[in-house]
């Protein structure tokens, strides 16, 4: 049935619950657009012999219109949500993504994800003044200013704005200021210990 590979893009999509980001279907993407070229020449071929007094086939170029409309509306969905998701990963995981979701971008939205992180870092140097303001921190409101947390592997030395340096090692745990430790903790350099 015409329409079917753009609503099956849409489909994976609703499927991957939580925010994930499944593998960008390129070739799904291909076969949609293979389709609704196929339409618009058959269209193409139908709307000249409608003009010569052919009036029965003006319900199925109506009927192609239709499905060539819904493949658009499914295919810049399928390409808008992706783009809402990969924006949120941003917000979540910081500037650098893990390659396991890198590797289910392609190569546009991997060029998209770059303008945005470098368009949100210049916006946040512009606010708060000499150092900027880092927006990205404290997405959710801190119950305290320091929290317990336990190093998950190696980082080495820490500087925290005191001066005091404290020395990252796998398994050891520290009381630190949540503002500064925050980031890590969204890299996994770093847990969250919760008592």
């Amino acid at each position: 049935m015409a329409g079917e590979r753009a609503v099956g893009l849409v489909r994976e999509l609703r499927g991957a619950t939580g925010g994930n980001l499944p593998p960008f279907r390129a070739e799904g993407l291909r076969q949609a657009l293979e389709e609704m070229r196929a339409l618009y020449e058959r269209n193409q071929a139908d709307v000249s012999e409608a003009k010569s007094g052919r009036t029965d086939l003006i319900f199925l170029i109506r009927f192609r219109h239709c499905c060539l409309l819904r493949n658009q509306r499914c295919i810049l969905a399928y390409l808008y949500d992706r783009l809402l998701r990969i924006r949120a990963l941003r917000w979540e995981y910081g500037s650098v993504l893990p390659n396991t979701i890198q590797f289910h971008m392609s190569a546009e939205e991997v060029e998209w994800f770059s303008r945005y992180k470098k368009s949100l870092a210049t916006y946040m140097r512009s606010v708060g003044g000499e150092e900027g303001l880092d927006l990205t921190q404290d997405i959710k409101p801190p119950k305290s200013l320091y929290i317990e947390v336990r190093c998950l592997r190696d980082y080495g030395e820490f500087e925290i704005d005191d001066g005091t340096t404290v020395l990252l090692k796998k398994n050891s745990q520290h009381f630190l200021p949540r503002w500064k430790c925050e980031q890590l903790i969204r890299q996994g350099v770093l847990e969250h210990i919760l008592l």
